[in-house]
């Protein structure tokens, strides 16, 4: 499970370290997807073949399932973390998520979500209060 906050820099090259603490659990090698909130989606390997086998089931007559699945493969890149634990991040990627030098790499269970530091700091503002306020059951089961 993916955990935590991290702030990771970007090289020139448009490589990012990952956190210590997931390289071994990513050392297999990751899938690079846009996130629906402008963000980077780093997947586990396993993970992204397991989410793309439920993407598959997707009704192909389905206009809003083509769109949703031409977009996530479309902009996929399989990648594997160096010696030194770096990732490329493709340029579509980063541009799709403004990912500059500074980044922000958040744990959300089975992923993690690489942000623009701004980007991430305006959707956490949004969202913080709400979270706060939560009143009914988001999460079948838990509340």
């Amino acid at each position: 499970m993916f955990l935590g906050t991290h702030q990771p820099k970007m090289d020139l090259k448009g490589r990012m370290v990952l956190p210590s603490k997931f390289r071994d659990e990513l050392a297999g090698g990751v899938v690079l997807t846009k996130g629906q909130d402008r963000s980077v989606i780093v997947w586990p390997t396993s993970e992204f073949e397991q989410y793309a086998s439920r993407v598959r089931e997707a009704s192909r007559t389905d206009k809003n399932a083509r769109a949703y699945s031409r977009v996530l493969f479309s902009g996929a890149s399989s990648e594997f973390p160096d010696k030194q634990g770096r990732i490329g991040i493709p340029t579509q990627l980063r541009e799709y998520a403004g990912l500059e030098k500074e980044c922000v790499v958040v744990g959300n269970h089975a992923t993690l979500e690489i942000w623009n530091p701004e980007a991430w700091q305006t959707y956490l503002d949004a969202q913080e209060q709400a979270y706060a306020e939560l009143s009914e059951e988001v999460v079948p089961g838990v509340f």
